[in-house]
C-alpha cells in the first residue's frame, strides 16, 4: 500500500483544498494583513506536501508534476521581474516604483481595500508563484534522493 491509512488520505485530500484557499487568501491580501507572498507561497506548497506525504511522491506529481512545477517557478520570477521593469519603465522614477498607485489611485478613497495598494498585490502573487513552486520542487527533489527502509530492518544489513 502507497502512502498512509484511509483516514489520512481521506482527511488529508479534504485539507488541502482548505489549505490551498488559505494560501490564495494570504497571498491576496498579504498587503492589508500579516502575510504575504512568501508565507503564502510556502502554505501553497505545504498543501501539496501534504498530498506527498499522504499519498505518496508519484500521486503529488500526478497532481503537481516536474515540469509545471517548474514552469510556475519561471513564470512568478518573470512576472516579478516584469512588475519591477514596469515601474522603471511608466514611472522613470524607479526601479520596483509603484506606478499604479502613483497614476491611478493617488488621492482616492481606496485605502483598506484590495486594490489600495498598487503593484504591491501583483508582486505578493509573484512571489508566491516563485515561492511555493519552488518549495514543492525542492521537496521533491529531496524526496526522490531518498532511501527506502523497510520497517525492522537496519542499516547494516547485507542483501
Amino acid at each position: 500500500m502507497k502512502g498512509m491509512t484511509i483516514i489520512v488520505k481521506t482527511i488529508s485530500s479534504w485539507v488541502k483544498v482548505l489549505i490551498f484557499l488559505f494560501g490564495i487568501y494570504i497571498i491576496l491580501f498579504g498587503h492589508l494583513t500579516p502575510g504575504g507572498g512568501f508565507a503564502g507561497g510556502v502554505i501553497l506548497a505545504s498543501s501539496y506536501v501534504l498530498l506527498m506525504l499522504a499519498f505518496g511522491r508519484e500521486f503529488a506529481e500526478e497532481n503537481l508534476s516536474l515540469p509545471l512545477a517548474s514552469k510556475l517557478d519561471c513564470a512568478g520570477a518573470l512576472l516579478f521581474a516584469a512588475v519591477a521593469l514596469c515601474g522603471l519603465l511608466y514611472g522613470a522614477a524607479g526601479f520596483f516604483w509603484n506606478f499604479i498607485h502613483q497614476k491611478y489611485l493617488m488621492g482616492t478613497d481606496y485605502e483598506f481595500n484590495l486594490v489600495s495598494a498598487g503593484t504591491i498585490p501583483l508582486s505578493n502573487i509573484a512571489i508566491g508563484l516563485k515561492v511555493g513552486a519552488s518549495l514543492f520542487l525542492v521537496i521533491l527533489t529531496l524526496s526522490m534522493c531518498c532511501k527506502d527502509f523497510k520497517p525492522g530492518s537496519t542499516e547494516n544489513e547485507k542483501e
